[in-house]
């Protein structure tokens, strides 16, 4: 097991890639009375083709990796949640974009929830009875959601950006796609996806690493796993415009919802995918953010509420903004965002300004050590995009204002604009 000492940050992170392949992090975070460990695999909701080793090529129906996520809880005994509360955790999962992750949190037991953890995550049970009673589960989450206006607005943007790339697909599918899912289907994914040399464990919190690892170690060991598959993922080729310009759906809502944003032309790959993060989010932190002085004249138009706010997703394959929230006049918001932009292309950004956000985004980075949850799922997602986990700060600091002025004219492009409103009016 490897120590490695991040000095600046007074972290050290134990790491170790097991004969299986798995991946293996132990933070110790003395003094802290809770623990958190998530075990994650590098398979999400847009993983829905991949080419197998004999060249043959498979689409999986939408859906599947939440589908999956959902029936690896259910043991032929009954469920693992009764486990973990036997030993005092609470545990929970979530499917992303592009990784599939299960958690615990507990203040006892680590070493034992931490075998719990691995165990049902690598050993699936799946039957005809139990998948076909999932699908209804799951067809009321979807239809649930199909009522949810925020959700419903997120979903709008994606869709307006993309035309082709399976992130514009909801995570829980369809309740067409799921009844296409059968347990062959989820063992196919389990065995592709979930082998050892796809996944990474990350455990945070008041740990002795050497014995928690020697543990980890004998649970590996003691099971077989076939060779890793190493899939081919494919993808459809994204064209660079918007796929449409709006979205508009009509829900019973109190005030619209708006989300506008830019789809990137040309994504970040390796080690440009941090600093262009970092550098979009104080970009928009300058534009639109609460300290800056057209946030502050929308707040007192009543264009915008503290509802508002921006999201940024920067990967190899995809990148785009996320900026909105509630609003009186969704076509009033965009016309005043648009005359901001405007002022500040012609102005630029105050180097004051840049200072104040770039200090704010490195405290907002070290305060993330304080909680093994944030810790844990942001190293996770980094990890998994090729980023340095703890290389934010070293990022942060090498930032200057004519980066982010570089970033304002290369992500801020307004033929590249899609807009999502929910408002009120008869259902779709």
């Amino acid at each position: 097991m490897k120590a490695i000492r991040h000095e600046r940050l007074n972290e050290t992170i134990h790491a170790e890639t097991l004969p299986n392949g798995l991946e293996v992090c132990l933070l110790p975070k003395p003094g802290f009375s809770k623990t958190y460990a998530v075990f994650s695999a590098r398979y999400g909701s847009a993983d829905n083709r991949f080419r197998k080793a004999d060249g043959s090529e498979v689409r999986l129906p939408d859906g599947i990796a939440h589908f999956l996520e959902h029936k690896m809880f259910e043991e032929p005994d009954g469920d693992v949640f009764r486990k973990f509360a036997a030993r005092g955790a609470s545990a929970n999962a979530f499917t992303s974009f592009d990784r599939t992750s299960y958690l615990f949190s507990a203040t006892r037991d680590v070493e034992e929830n931490v075998e719990i953890l691995l165990d049902f995550v690598q050993s699936p049970y799946f039957t005809d009875e139990n998948v076909e009673k999932e699908k209804g589960i799951i067809g009321q989450e979807i239809q649930m959601y199909r009522d949810h206006p925020d959700w419903r607005v997120y979903y709008g943007l994606i869709g307006a950006m993309y035309a082709e790339d399976p992130i514009r697909i909801d995570i829980a599918g369809s309740l067409e796609s799921i009844s296409a899912i059968d347990k062959e289907t989820l063992y196919l994914c389990h065995e592709t996806f979930y082998h050892p040399g796809n996944m990474l464990l990350l455990v945070v919190g008041n740990v002795e690493p050497e014995r928690l690892m020697e543990r980890i170690r004998a649970n590996q060991a003691a099971k077989r796993f076939g060779p890793a598959a190493h899939p081919e993922r494919l993808y459809p080729e994204e064209p660079e415009p918007v796929h449409r310009p709006l979205s508009v759906v009509e829900l019973p809502v109190a005030l619209p919802k708006c989300y506008f944003g830019f789809k990137e032309k040309k994504p970040a790959a390796g080690t440009d995918l941090a600093r262009k993060e970092a550098a979009t989010r104080i970009m928009l932190d300058l534009l639109l953010g609460p300290g800056s002085a057209l946030y502050q004249e929308l707040y007192d138009d009543n264009l915008i509420s503290d509802t508002f706010g921006f999201d940024v997703q920067v990967t190899s394959r995809y990148a785009f903004s996320m900026i909105g929230g509630d609003t009186r006049d969704p076509d009033l918001l965009i016309e005043r965002v648009r005359e901001g932009v405007r002022r500040i292309a012609r102005d630029g950004f105050d180097k004051a300004d840049f200072e104040r956000q770039r200090r704010k985004r490195i405290g907002g980075f070290l305060r993330t050590f304080n909680s093994p949850e944030a810790i844990a799922n942001e190293f996770t997602k980094h990890r998994f995009r090729g980023i340095d986990p703890f290389g934010w700060l070293d990022v942060y600091e090498s930032l200057t204002p004519d980066d982010i002025r570089e970033r304002f004219e290369e992500h801020v492009n307004w033929d590249r604009l899609a807009v999502s409103v929910v408002r009120n009016g008869e259902r779709t």
